[in-house]
């Protein structure tokens, strides 16, 4: 990472990737009925909870793919594969749908508390944001950088757990037509970014220019 347009272009893509209004709704469906002093503390619990994991998987994540025998590059392609994977899911509306799934699975189970499951995981805190995290701590140089990342990080959850605080005005003010058209926007704006992952591992090896 080398400037502003960096820190932007991790700003964006985690923002995707967790989708913060995507998951408004979410929050508003788990935490129904629930006074709203109980309901600012389990999106507090979940957003902290969320920010712990994905750090932790940024300061040792790329030590574990290590480990694994894993090349940043081959992981950097993979990654930019599940970001498009996922921003096809958010074109056809097949990521909501699983999300509202989760959300209704962890209703049957008359959970009290869903900031651990499954706010922070998976909903937060998935797959698609740790291998974000992890791609983007790997581009990093240095330890200024790498803090950053973490800042660009907290400020996409800081953002989610703002609109957690005003979910229903905010799910009232969109509109079910709103999130999908808002949703749709951010999956084409993804599906570009993981383009660009993929060519920066090709890259890498010597096979993209």
């Amino acid at each position: 990472m080398s400037g502003l347009p960096d820190y932007i272009a991790a700003f964006t893509t985690l923002f995707v990737i967790i989708d913060p209004i995507g998951l408004t709704p979410l929050f508003v469906a788990l935490t129904q009925g629930m006074p709203d002093r109980r309901r600012r503390a389990i999106g507090l619990r979940a957003a902290v909870l969320a920010a712990v994991l994905l750090t932790l998987f940024a300061l040792f994540g790329e030590a574990l793919l290590e480990f694994a025998g894993i090349s940043m590059p081959a992981f950097r392609i993979a990654g930019g594969v599940l970001l498009f994977l996922t921003a096809l899911d958010m074109l056809f509306e097949r990521r909501q749908s699983r999300r509202e799934g989760t959300a209704e699975a962890s209703e049957e189970d008359h959970s009290d508390d869903p900031s651990v499951f499954p706010l922070a995981i998976p909903l937060l805190a998935g797959p698609g944001a740790i291998a974000t995290m992890i791609l983007l701590t790997g581009q990093s140089d240095g330890p200024g950088e790498f803090a950053g990342v973490i800042g660009v990080m907290l400020a996409v959850l800081l953002i989610a757990l703002a609109l957690f605080m005003v979910a229903g005005p905010i799910e009232r003010l969109l509109g079910k037509t709103g999130v999908n058209v808002v949703t749709r926007l951010l999956g084409m704006l993804l599906a570009a970014l993981s383009v660009q992952f993929i060519l920066d591992g090709l890259r890498t090896f010597g096979l993209a220019s």
